[in-house]
């Protein structure tokens, strides 16, 4: 795994929250070696977010701005419905 993916999976995985660690950590680690690099740059916006707003948006209690509601985050949607 490159650099740029292990800062991303530790960044993922240390969030603050355990909800957040569990539903992106958890995605970080099945899906990071498979992202694009412009899926790896709308990933690492996201991560630039409150864990607050991610759980949110992933849980669709609230709907993302326009500039994180795309495919990263239907994939992480898409693995919390799997789980």
């Amino acid at each position: 795994m490159d650099i740029r993916r292990k800062r991303l999976l530790y960044q993922s995985t240390h969030r603050g929250t355990k909800e957040s660690d569990v539903l992106i950590g958890g995605f970080a680690a099945a899906y990071l070696a498979r992202l694009t690099e412009p899926q790896l740059d709308r990933f690492e916006a996201l991560l630039q977010e409150t864990d607050a707003d991610l759980v949110d948006w992933i849980m669709e209690k609230t709907q993302a701005p326009a500039r994180h509601d795309h495919d990263v985050l239907a994939l992480i949607r898409a693995r919390k419905r799997e789980r």
